[in-house]
């Protein structure tokens, strides 16, 4: 809502794509002092949603629902007022001609009631998730924009830690006091000031070889350093300082949400598994392990599988199997061991301990006492991973990775998708903490691929 108050002269008309209200049904609700024109085709492809079991249908039926309830007070064609700001919500019933698209086409007549608008003199706004539809609104000479409530800097992100190159003395006095107030000059002149669970990678000045890890930790004021272990979690040992900020936040049961961003082979899934792996089994701290991951297919999807519900979720859990193998797998052994290792996980998922679900499924659930990892989670839409993590009960950790750059979603991208979202508006909690992991620690081929293709 505007600041200053909406008149005739100043009035702007959003006119909403079927996408915007399909990625977020409150979109309708989101331009308070102007005025919101559905096209009539909107209702039409909404019609179309509606049956569908996943977040599209859902988000489909309440958008719906919406609309009815606006219906009671009053007609939607001439105009619903459904706030005391002005804000109306409009129906727009006849599409007009547009030189150069075809009208057989539903967005074509959606873009023309943004055309009509125009044309009649008014400032109007088009808004969309979809690209090309924008793309033929913007040559028509519709201002055009994507949906911005839900989104944020891609290129500005929120890391999880930084780099300060300091006097020697500073990180000496780190190690030595085993803290360091946050009211040190040089921590004080930050900018910006530092997140809770935020990660402080000292250089020092002088030489090149001294450096010091902290996190900063709200309720002492101070930076803590490192003082973990090098031991491995459940056979394995961070490789670089990123992973080991990761392990960190992992393995430390008052940090209850743990997000990790990082490009393909940087060890978010690995790290997160073999956190859970320890939690569960070694320090018993959580019932059983949780691993989720969205049903979304790279490239073009092979149809329906045959089989039960598990047998289905083996094709889409395998990038999660591998990586339990791997945890199971003793690394000393080269050969003579996959039937064994193959039986210890069967056992592990016949037992309970660990359990593989697909997010469809979670809706209405509550998980209380687990240690629950979302994969993939780049391809959810910041709705889902609220309802995801709304389900968490007492005593879950729930830990969220993904990388924004590999989105497989059409309606997403790296400043709209869920997990840059959650990010970013939550790094100011001192129970949530993020990392971006950012050297690929796969394979030499892996890091090569990566870094040139």
């Amino acid at each position: 809502m505007t600041s200053e108050k909406t008149t005739a002269a100043n009035l702007k008309y959003f006119v909403l794509d079927t996408s915007v209200l399909l990625h977020n049904p409150n979109a309708l609700f989101s331009f308070a002092d102007n005025e919101v024109v559905i096209a009539f085709d909107v209702l039409e492809e909404l019609d179309k949603f509606k049956k569908d079991s996943n977040d599209v249908g859902r988000n489909s039926r309440m958008v719906i629902r919406h609309l009815d309830q606006l219906r009671e007070k009053g007609r939607l064609a001439a105009g619903v007022k459904w706030n005391g700001h002005g804000g109306v919500i409009r129906v727009a019933m006849d599409p007009v001609h547009v030189p150069g698209l075809s009208e057989s086409v539903p967005d074509n007549r959606i873009i023309s009631a943004a055309y009509k608008l125009k044309q009649a003199g008014k400032t109007v706004i088009f808004i969309s998730k979809d690209i090309n539809a924008r793309i033929k609104s913007d040559a028509l000479g519709i201002e055009t924009q994507d949906f911005e409530s839900q989104k944020v800097d891609y290129e500005t992100l929120y890391a999880g830690y930084r780099e300060l190159t300091v006097d020697g003395v500073l990180i000496d006095r780190l190690y030595a006091e085993k803290r360091l107030s946050i009211k040190d000059p040089v921590l004080a002149a930050l900018k910006p000031a530092l997140c809770p669970n935020e990660y402080v990678l000292f250089h020092s000045s002088a030489d090149a070889g001294q450096t010091g890890l902290a996190r900063y930790v709200p309720s002492l004021e101070s930076l803590l350093p490192l003082t973990r272990s090098k031991k491995p979690c459940f056979g394995i040992i961070p490789r670089n300082v990123q992973q080991t900020m990761a392990l960190d936040l992992l393995l430390d049961d008052d940090v209850q949400m743990v997000t990790l961003m990082g490009t393909a082979g940087t060890g978010k899934t690995l790290l997160a598994l073999a956190a859970g792996m320890t939690k569960v089994f070694n320090e018993q701290r959580y019932e059983r392990m949780l691993v989720a991951r969205p049903i979304m297919p790279l490239g073009r999807d092979i149809g329906f599988l045959p089989g039960s519900k598990d047998e289905k979720m083996a094709a889409w859990m395998q990038p999660i199997f591998d990586n339990l193998e791997f945890l199971l797998t003793d690394r000393r052994i080269h050969s003579g061991e996959s039937a064994n290792v193959e039986g210890k996980l069967k056992a592990l998922i016949d037992g309970g301990k660990v359990v593989l679900e697909a997010l469809t499924y979670i809706r209405g659930r509550s998980i209380p006492h687990q240690f629950m990892v979302v994969d993939e989670a780049q391809n959810l839409t910041p709705h889902e991973i609220k309802t995801i993590a709304s389900r968490v009960g007492e005593g879950t950790k729930i830990v969220l990775t993904g990388d924004a750059e590999q989105i497989d979603n059409p309606y997403l991208d790296a400043n709209s998708n869920g997990l840059s979202f959650t990010i970013e508006k939550l790094k100011a909690s001192d129970i949530v903490g993020h990392v971006t992991l950012e050297r690929p620690e796969r394979s030499s081929l892996a890091s090569l691929v990566v870094k040139e293709l």
